[in-house]
């Protein structure tokens, strides 16, 4: 079955067509000039499985996100802190990396920065004044919006229109209000580089049309980024890239949503930002993950203290049958074996789980329905496990739904958590020795001595659970 892509561009769903190469995919990186937040995370974290997706459905990618390590709000930073601007960029570049990969997100194949692609960024912008798109006006050099006639396409914006409904920052040097800065000219005490219309640095729009054409060519598969970029940052791209080329940019322009704090868009100029590092000393990465899963990735997404709390009981409810699942397999010698009552029953709702999982993450990679579907086999694979004696070890069938699980919730999606505590052979068995031990005290009314042992053992992050089918323990998350 064919993946469908809701393209931004276009305003409707569309089959993803390649011809058998990697999928080239350019996502729009920080600013690094401070923390790393709950708001980068997201579009991160998409990504992160779209690619896992992609891959298991039997797709390459090449991935290139980038770091805008020059920028007003950089230089602005620096200037408090007394630092230079460019070592601080590269603080904070390294800061979001350590945080994306707490949170298990796989890197980008490259992560190239603006101070040094600056060579590639002029010449680009030579191009464009070639082609009559740009334009230089006391060592500033600017785009002219009236030169590509379609723009406003990607935000379904005519000029007319965003003429009379944005403010502008007066600037006496363009020709047109919507005109935007390719290269800007050297201010005091601010990074500059050398150029043909003098010292300067680079505007924001430059660098990610002059980046995506060095390393995915003219065209390629996935423009992506936060829906706050749409216009005007990759209207201006379109705008760049194609009048330079002639060619179209991407494919599929695909947004994420934003997350909301206290129904606020959370973003650093306003302060309101929740850090990757400060939420993940309180939750699981597993867990962040699945909360922003949880919402399909154009949808906005409200965040609050009790918000990681609501979603964890469902969260824990899936790693509890997974882990359940984990310990059965680990104890029994699996072989294929022909299946029959509810064993086959099982094997084949999870033969179906499959396709629907797939048939949701192929429309536009709805993780949020994806989720649903592994809940609906989940309550499945409870029932069937409700029927087996406590001490059962798993049949084929539960090999195939953990195999499962382990594919899609863990290997796509990453929000199974694993066991940090890892048990040794020998640890095991002395586990259901006293899980034996504290049933059977129980059973002689010895229930101080059965309750120290529950208790001991919480204290050591082992939970005991005493189900209808007879006690279990796991490993406290």
């Amino acid at each position: 079955m064919p993946i469908y892509i809701y393209n931004t561009l276009t305003g409707k769903k569309e089959k993803l067509t390649g011809s058998g190469e990697a999928i080239g995919i350019y996502v729009c990186g920080v600013t690094p000039y401070s923390d790393t937040h709950l708001g980068h995370a997201r579009p991160s974290v998409v990504w992160d499985v779209i690619k896992k997706y992609l891959h298991y459905r039997g797709y390459q990618t090449f991935h290139v996100q980038n770091f805008t390590d020059i920028d007003d709000k950089i230089i602005n930073r620096a200037q408090e802190l007394e630092v230079d601007p460019v070592q601080l960029a590269a603080h904070y570049s390294n800061e979001y990396l350590e945080s994306m990969d707490a949170l298990g997100v796989a890197r980008a194949d490259l992560y190239p920065k603006v101070t040094e692609h600056i060579p590639d960024i002029i010449t680009l912008i030579e191009r464009l004044i070639e082609r009559g798109h740009a334009y230089v006006v006391n060592g500033n050099v600017f785009y002219s919006v009236l030169s590509f006639p379609e723009y406003g396409k990607l935000s379904n914006q005519k000029i007319e229109q965003l003429q009379a409904g944005t403010r502008f920052e007066v600037d006496p040097d363009k020709k047109h209000p919507l005109d935007f800065a390719l290269w800007k000219k050297a201010k005091p005490n601010e990074p500059a580089w050398d150029s043909p219309w003098g010292k300067g640095r680079p505007g924001w729009h430059i660098e990610c049309s002059a980046l995506s054409y060095k390393y995915l060519g003219p065209e390629f598969d996935f423009h992506g980024g936060g829906c706050d970029l749409i216009f005007p940052h990759h209207e201006n791209e379109i705008a760049q890239s194609e009048g330079a080329t002639g060619k179209p940019l991407a494919k599929y322009w695909l947004h994420n949503g934003m997350i909301n704090l206290k129904q606020e868009k959370m973003s650093k100029s306003l302060g309101n930002i929740v850090t990757v590092k400060e939420i993940l000393k309180a939750y699981p990465k597993e867990l962040i993950r699945f909360f922003i899963l949880s919402n399909h990735y154009r949808s906005e997404l409200e965040f609050h203290d009790q918000k990681l709390d609501e979603v964890s009981r469902g969260w824990q409810r899936l790693n509890d049958c997974v882990n359940v699942l984990a310990k059965m397999v680990d104890k029994a010698k699996i072989e294929p074996e022909p299946l029959s009552g509810d064993a086959a029953a099982l094997a084949e709702a999870i033969r179906q789980g499959e396709a629907r999982f797939t048939a949701a993450m192929d429309d536009d990679f709805n993780t949020a329905l994806a989720i649903g579907v592994l809940f609906d086999l989940l309550h499945q694979v409870n029932a069937y496990i409700a029927k087996l004696d406590h001490k059962a070890s798993a049949d084929y069938a539960l090999y195939q739904a953990y195999q499962l699980f382990a594919t899609l919730a863990g290997g796509i999606f990453g929000i199974i958590k694993t066991d940090e505590h890892k048990l040794s052979g020998l640890s095991e068995p002395l586990l259901d020795l006293l899980l034996e031990l504290r049933t059977e005290l129980r059973s002689q009314k010895h229930y101080q001595l059965a309750d120290r042992i529950r208790d001991r053992l919480a204290e050591l992050n082992v939970v005991i659970e005493d189900t209808p089918q007879g006690p279990r323990w796991k490993i406290r998350s």
